[in-house]
């Protein structure tokens, strides 16, 4: 059995992952397990073992191996034009900033790092990309959260704006992941000059291995239990990843792995996500737009809600940022649906919290929220019933400086729907 070591400090995690993913020293955990703290047994073969965001429920550990890291690199590297300076700005201790080390491992042309007790700012960025070698082709990752501060501070004039959204604009790619990107936000971010790239994937499959809805070389997606095609040939289903990267399964919980990872008689081995999707385009060549997590679906008066389908409508309200749209008790409808948004202008990031993520697990307690305008309430509903169905439409929206979040960029829904019923119960009558 081998040890995982948990690094003292980022320097030393950058070095403990280099040599992990080249065979030259043990698996690497970076945060204590959750069995036990320290040294604990893995596997033989990891390199990594990942505590994932706990989106699904409890937290689980996810075994990497070198080849499934390193082939994810490869891949990345060839859809983007060649290997590059990497620039990190997310937290290390989930897969998205551990992959940003891992690649840039792999590509040999270096690795710029964001100060991690400073919150992420456009000023901030612009420094960071200052520091990263002109003559390499950059690339960085960033969350939703990060590219729209960056956006609003150059919109509003703010301090630091113009020259944050001039070195988004300097980067050779932008990989966008960690929650999924309103597209209002992506057209902002392009019309702007950013070369944004989305990128879907999980822990289990080391990060992103679909790039703007099509699968990186080697990758493969399908959906399980497709519903009845629509009037345009298209069905729906929960998305199913496989491929070179996939995870070796959940550390101690044979349980769990094998449920979410399958193999089908011809030896394929395939990932079962907790999301719906859609594929679009030829067979040999699809095109997988993510229509949210299957166990989101809001159901009022009867009818079946996809919150993520409202909230891309929702984000394009003029004076909205980002939007979290949940379903909270209701005698009459079982649940009603309701809009929690931030403002479009820049708002400050909260001190302490994570580089690029603005709040931390379990920050709704301190999250002031007040009921939106009026006329900011009837345009939203208005925009949403015209392009879904009324049952859709956002019957309450309500405000937030920052929506709390649970990992690097990814939405706590349950955390803002608690915030939703605390506030609705609380008010007179």
């Amino acid at each position: 059995m081998n040890r995982a070591v948990v690094p003292a400090d980022l320097d030393a995690l950058v070095a403990a992952v280099g040599a992990a993913l080249d065979g030259a020293g043990p698996p690497v955990a970076p945060v204590p397990l959750l069995s036990r703290p320290g040294h604990v047994d893995v596997p033989p073969g990891a390199a990594l073992v990942l505590r994932t965001s706990g989106s699904t429920g409890e937290p689980r550990e996810v075994v990497l191996s070198a080849p499934a890291l390193r082939a994810s690199g490869a891949a990345t590297h060839e859809r983007l034009g060649g290997p590059g300076h990497w620039l990190l700005t997310l937290p290390a201790t989930h897969v998205a900033g551990v992959q940003v080390v891992a690649r840039a491992h792999a590509a040999g042309r270096g690795l710029t790092v964001a100060p991690e007790d400073e919150p992420f700012t456009p000023a901030g960025f612009a420094g960071l990309v200052a520091r990263a070698p002109r003559a390499e082709r950059r690339y960085v990752s960033l969350v939703p959260t990060q590219l729209h501060r960056l956006l609003a501070a150059a919109e509003a004039g703010s301090d630091g704006g113009a020259a944050g959204l001039d070195a988004l604009r300097a980067l050779d790619a932008v990989l966008l992941g960690g929650a999924a990107a309103p597209h209002a936000l992506l057209r902002r971010a392009r019309a702007a000059g950013a070369r944004v790239v989305t990128t879907y994937g999980m822990t289990e499959t080391s990060g992103g291995c679909v790039y703007d809805g099509v699968p990186l070389a080697g990758a493969r997606v399908r959906l399980a239990r497709p519903t009845p095609a629509d009037g345009q040939g298209r069905a729906t289903g929960v998305v199913e990843l496989s491929g070179p990267f996939l995870a070796d399964g959940y550390l101690g919980d044979p349980a769990a792995t094998a449920y979410a990872f399958r193999t089908d008689d011809d030896g394929t081995r395939w990932f079962r996500t907790s999301d719906l999707g859609r594929l679009d385009g030829a067979p040999d060549g699809p095109s997988l737009t993510v229509l949210g997590r299957a166990d989101d679906v809001v159901v009022t008066g009867g009818v079946n809600v996809a919150p993520a389908a409202v909230e891309a409508l929702v984000a394009e309200v003029d004076g909205v940022g980002e939007a979290c749209v949940v379903g909270v008790p209701h005698p009459e409808w079982g649940q009603e649906v309701v809009a929690v948004v931030t403002t479009a202008w820049p708002s400050p990031a909260a001190p302490g919290s994570a580089p690029g993520t603005g709040t931390g697990p379990g920050a709704e307690g301190s999250v002031a929220v007040a009921d939106a305008p009026a006329a900011l309430v009837a345009t939203v509903r208005d925009h949403v019933a015209d392009r879904l169905e009324r049952a859709a439409a956002p019957r309450r929206v309500l405000v937030v400086v920052d929506l709390p979040r649970r990992g690097p960029g990814k939405v706590d829904r349950a955390a803002v729907a608690r915030l939703a019923v605390g506030h609705l119960q609380a008010r007179p009558g």
